[in-house]
Parts: C-alpha cells; sequence; structure tokens
C-alpha cells in the first residue's frame, strides 16, 4: 500500500508518455512553415522567369524560342536557388501558349527535418505561373500643328524668310477636287543640310514614337493610329463623308445652301466706248441696243466682258459742230459687284463632283473644293465652357443637323472687304484669299492642308508615306482650336466616328491617346479665312471683340482638351519651345504630360518617351 501511494517520479514517466507528440507537432508546425515560405518563393521565381521569358521572345513559332528559354531560366534560378531550404531537384519549364504568351511551371523537392523522425517522407512543391509582356489595345491620335513656321529651324525664328512654293497635292486620298489640285507652302529650311526644319524633325519623331511603340508590343496587341494636321483649318471633308454626307450643308441639293462671305454682280459698268461712221441716213439711224451676250450680267468669258452696240446720230466732231453722220455706238461693259454675306450652291461638289462653275466670277471658271469645312459656333463670345453641355461646334459627340451641321470651306468663293457692304468695278481694292498668292499662302489667309487620317492600322510604310507625301507641308496660321476640335472628335468613343475606336472583339477596350504638337503659341488673324470664316464679318468666335481673340481660341481650345479628358482620352502636349504654355499644361492629362524641346533630336526623344510610357507590363497567374 506503501507504494501505491508513493507518486514520486510519476511527472518524469508522464513527460516520457507525452514527448512523442510533441515532437511530432512542433515538428509538422516548423516543416509546413518551411514549406510555405519555399511554395511562395518558387511562385515568385516562376512568375519572374515566365516575364523575362516573355520580354525577350522574339520568334513567332507556336514553340518557346532558345533565347527566351534561355532568359528565363536564368532568372528563374536567380531567384530560386537549388539549396535553398535544402530544396532540391529543382525544375522550372517555360513554354509558350496558344495566344503567344509565355507560361512556366515550376517544382522543388524539400526534405523534411524533424518530421525525418516519424519517417515522413520529402515533399515536391510544384507552382503554375504565366506572364504576358505588352501593352494594351491602344489608339492613338496624332493632332499635328503644319502651319508657316513649322518651316523653320527648331530653336531658330519663326520667321525663316525661305519663300513659297507651288506643290501638286496627290492624286487619291481626299475629296474628288482636292486630288491633283495645286497648293502653296513655305519652304523648309535646313542648316547645311543636317539641321532640319521642324516638320521634318516631327515626320522623324512620329516614326520612332512608332518604333518605340513596336518594339515593346504584344504580337497580340491592337494598335491604330490616326492624324489631324491642323493650321487656321482641318481638312475633314471626306472623313466626314465616309460616316454621313447629312452632316453637311449642301447634301440636301440645291436649295440647300451656306452662307459665303462673296460677291456678286449687279450692274454693269462702261469700261470703254467706241463710235464707227456707218453711213446710215437719220431715218435710218435707228438700230437699237443689242447686248452681247444677250443675256443680263452675262460676259464673254475670254475677256470677262459684254458689249452694247446701238446707232447714234452725232457731229463728227468739235470742228464739225453743224455736220451730222449716223455711228454705230459700241460700249465695252464690265461687271461691279456688291462685296457681301451671300448664300451658294455648293450641293454638287459636297454629293461628288469634283468641280463646279465658280458663281464668284464671269470667265467660266471653275472652283473646287478641297476638303476643309466650315463650322457654325452657337454661342459666339463665350469664354467659359461647360463639359456636360457644350455647344455642338464643341461637342466631340455632336452629330450635327439642321443649323448646326458643317458645310464646305471654300477659298474661291470667299473674299475679304473693307466695309460691311462693298462695291467695285472689276476685281479693284478686294482680296480673294485663293489668287495663289504666296504671301497669302504664307501668311494663312488659305490654308486648307493634308486631309485627316481617321483610325485605323497602319503599318510603318503607311506612316511613313503619310508623313512624307507632297502635300504634308508647312502653310498657314496657328490654331490650336481647330485641331484638337477635330483630334477629339475623331478618337470619341461616343461620337459620329465611334466605330473607328470601338472595342476590338473579345478584348478590353482600348487605350485612347492624343499626342498634341505645336511650335507656337495660338496665333489667329481676324481677316484671315478660317474655319470660322471671316471673324471680321462672320463674328463667330469674339462677336466682335477682336481685340481679345486670342482668348477665346484659347477657351475654346481648352474646352475641347476637357472633353477629351471627360472621355478617358488620355492628352500628351509638346512644344518645339523652350518652355511649355500655360494652355499647353491645362490641356495635357497631367503637368508631367506637357513635354517640350528646342531640338529636333528632343523632338524625337519626347515621342520615343511617351511611347515608352504607354508601353504597360502585366502578369497574370
Amino acid at each position: 500500500m506503501r507504494l501505491v501511494r508513493d507518486r514520486r517520479g510519476n511527472t518524469l514517466a508522464m513527460m516520457a508518455a507525452f514527448l512523442l507528440p510533441l515532437l511530432g507537432l512542433a515538428g509538422s508546425a516548423v516543416d509546413v512553415a518551411r514549406l510555405y515560405v519555399v511554395k511562395a518563393r518558387l511562385q515568385q521565381a516562376c512568375d519572374a522567369g515566365v516575364l523575362a521569358g516573355r520580354k525577350f521572345m522574339t520568334s513567332t513559332d507556336s514553340t518557346l524560342d532558345a533565347v527566351a528559354v534561355t532568359q528565363a531560366k536564368n532568372f528563374f534560378s536567380n531567384n530560386f536557388k537549388t539549396g535553398w531550404m535544402g530544396g532540391k531537384d529543382v525544375t522550372f519549364t517555360p513554354t509558350k501558349t496558344s495566344d503567344s504568351q509565355v507560361a512556366g511551371i515550376a517544382a522543388a523537392t524539400v526534405p523534411m527535418t524533424l518530421m525525418k523522425i516519424f519517417n515522413m517522407s520529402d515533399v515536391t512543391i510544384a507552382v503554375n505561373c504565366q506572364a504576358r509582356y505588352d501593352v494594351a489595345d491602344t489608339d492613338v491620335m496624332f493632332v499635328l500643328d503644319t502651319t508657316g513656321s513649322m518651316a523653320c529651324l527648331p530653336g531658330g525664328p519663326d520667321t525663316c524668310g525661305t519663300g513659297t512654293y507651288a506643290y501638286t497635292r496627290p492624286t487619291s486620298g481626299g475629296v474628288p477636287g482636292y486630288a491633283g489640285s495645286t497648293g502653296y507652302a513655305v519652304k523648309e529650311l535646313f542648316s547645311n543640310g543636317s539641321n532640319a526644319s521642324r516638320i521634318d524633325a516631327l515626320r522623324k519623331a512620329v516614326l520612332s514614337f512608332y518604333d518605340a511603340f513596336a518594339a515593346n508590343a504584344d504580337p497580340a496587341t491592337n494598335v491604330r493610329y490616326g492624324f489631324v494636321s491642323y493650321s487656321s483649318v482641318v481638312n475633314a471633308g471626306q472623313a466626314i463623308l465616309d460616316v454621313s454626307p447629312s452632316y453637311l450643308v449642301g447634301s440636301g441639293g440645291s436649295f440647300d445652301q451656306p452662307n459665303y462671305q462673296s460677291r456678286h454682280v449687279y450692274a454693269d459698268y462702261t469700261i470703254s466706248i467706241s463710235d464707227t461712221r456707218n453711213n446710215k441716213t437719220q431715218e435710218n439711224c435707228t438700230a437699237p441696243p443689242v447686248r452681247t451676250p444677250s443675256a443680263v450680267l452675262t460676259y464673254n468669258p475670254s475677256s470677262s466682258t459684254a458689249t452694247k452696240t446701238y446707232d447714234i446720230w452725232r457731229t463728227q466732231g468739235a470742228f464739225n459742230s453743224n455736220s451730222y453722220f449716223c455711228y454705230t455706238r459700241t460700249e465695252t461693259l464690265g461687271p461691279k459687284w456688291e462685296y457681301k454675306k451671300l448664300q451658294w450652291d455648293v450641293s454638287s461638289l459636297v454629293n461628288g463632283a469634283s468641280s463646279m462653275t465658280d458663281p464668284t466670277a464671269v470667265d467660266g471658271s471653275k472652283t473646287q473644293w478641297l476638303g476643309c469645312v466650315e463650322t457654325p459656333v452657337e454661342t459666339p463670345g463665350q469664354t467659359i465652357f461647360v463639359a456636360g453641355s457644350l455647344p455642338s461646334d464643341l461637342d466631340p459627340d455632336a452629330k450635327p443637323s439642321g443649323a448646326t451641321r458643317w458645310w464646305p470651306h471654300m477659298q474661291d468663293i470667299e473674299y475679304w472687304r473693307t466695309a460691311a457692304t462693298d462695291y467695285s468695278n472689276g476685281d479693284d481694292n478686294n482680296s480673294r484669299p485663293s489668287l495663289g498668292s504666296p504671301t497669302l499662302a504664307q501668311t494663312g489667309y488659305s490654308a486648307c492642308g493634308k486631309p485627316v487620317k481617321r483610325l485605323g492600322v497602319m503599318a510603318r510604310s503607311d506612316v511613313y508615306n503619310y508623313l512624307y507625301a507632297t502635300d504634308f507641308v508647312a502653310q498657314g496660321g496657328t490654331y490650336h482650336d481647330t485641331g484638337m476640335i477635330w483630334g477629339s472628335r475623331l478618337i470619341s468613343p461616343t461620337g459620329a466616328w465611334a466605330k473607328d475606336t470601338a472595342t476590338w472583339s473579345g478584348r478590353n477596350p482600348p487605350n485612347r491617346v492624343i499626342v498634341f504638337l505645336t511650335d507656337g503659341v495660338m496665333s489667329p488673324n481676324s481677316n484671315s479665312y478660317s474655319m470660322y470664316g471671316y471673324e471680321d464679318y462672320d463674328k463667330r468666335v469674339a462677336n466682335g471683340d477682336t481685340s481679345n481673340l486670342t482668348s477665346y481660341h484659347n477657351a475654346r481650345f481648352l474646352a475641347a482638351c476637357a472633353a477629351a479628358k471627360a472621355r478617358k482620352v488620355d492628352v500628351w502636349t509638346v512644344a518645339i519651345a523652350t518652355s511649355t504654355s500655360t494652355p499647353l499644361q491645362t490641356c495635357a492629362t497631367t503637368t508631367n504630360q506637357a513635354l517640350f524641346t528646342p531640338t529636333g533630336n528632343g523632338l524625337s526623344a519626347a515621342f520615343t518617351s511617351i511611347a515608352q510610357h504607354l508601353a504597360m507590363l502585366r502578369i497574370t497567374k
């Protein structure tokens, strides 16, 4: 009984009994933690490996090329060393997926430590990984300043002094009247054949952008490009016709006529009078007036004159005042013009004709529509705009009808004058912006440039051919608002050209980007024939307050920028200058996206940096 009551040494016995279960619990905790850490590190190494493989993949074959495999394994092994945490039998196998991405399987065997006591075997851990190195589907709209100063050298003055030249527009592209017509541009300045003009630096910069983007693009990525070259007006005519001719005044037929600051013949004036003696008697000296051509206010096309003949009984002259004879009098007549706002029928041009008879000429000459358009303005003189309730002339989504429609910009039938209503015999003292004068072409009175290029897939050769075409030239004055308004219209996901920027089938919506480039500040001219007509008489922008014309145009520019950003369009601005301006900084999505450079090489670097920024790196597991 004494032995039963003696409890000394019981604790030791109990500890001996519990030792093995406690050792199992501790061992499992330690080894499970090790397995978790190894799996996490293995997953990280696998991700790094497939990401490297995707970055270095060059082959379009169905299998992963050797360079990509080598790089993938190197990155994996650098992140997971054999022997780490006792790991052994480490394997990593990268493969190419059916959609041209890189996937991988990694495995490692982890030996047990404390759990070996319980004869626990080694554990093999395996993970899967997949990576894609690409850019998202992206639409890029280049809005490019092609005004006269772009012919000058980067970093130099805005006036080149190089003069102008005539060029022949391409025979394809644009509205029918554009093809093969003659234009005028400022000669590009080159310094010793190496320092190129600003517009040539622009050409190189856009190609640098294309190359940088392509270098980072995934083979499965979809990229579309579009172009808007702008000055005081934008050549959007064919883009409008492609979508809906009903957006243009004139599409409704001959009675659907837009207004122009123009002229018409309202009377004859006598240029000269000559009398020829005809030997008729007084009784027979009765021939009535005969006009040739007979129709009122028409003229011989070859001379732009008419004649009126009739008989007159008069003295032979001052020294024979008592002797009367019959004479045939011939009056040479010319057109007397009235200059004012007039309506003209341009429906034939809107509906596909390449030319029509010029209604403001009497010689039968033809006029062509080059494709640039005028726009109405709903609220002239406005400087404050609300993004949610923009007037149709600023709304990227507007599909115009009735009074809000655009109409052909017609340089041949538009005239500048010195008074609200003006008159002249012939063409004296009146300016026609399309007279072919290089001076007018240089100062921006008429500068209808290259047609816009709607968003679409473009090979590098397509981009090159657009930029180096004969009509990608420097001409006209700087109206930033015209370019941004049309750039935002053509890339808006909810506007008239929404199909151009629609989401690719089975993909996420594309990134939408505007890259806006200029070499100068806004410089509108109230007597320049622009997208808004003649401001001096049409009063569409400043409503008569021409002393502050630049402020009104800047307000419209910033409203167009805000409208683009409200539609999730990423806006970048680039200035060929020593600094960027406040409007360009405000226009950009962030101030860091308002770039500037005074050199041509710097311009290429800026465009390259934008392309690299837009390239996005993604990992999917």
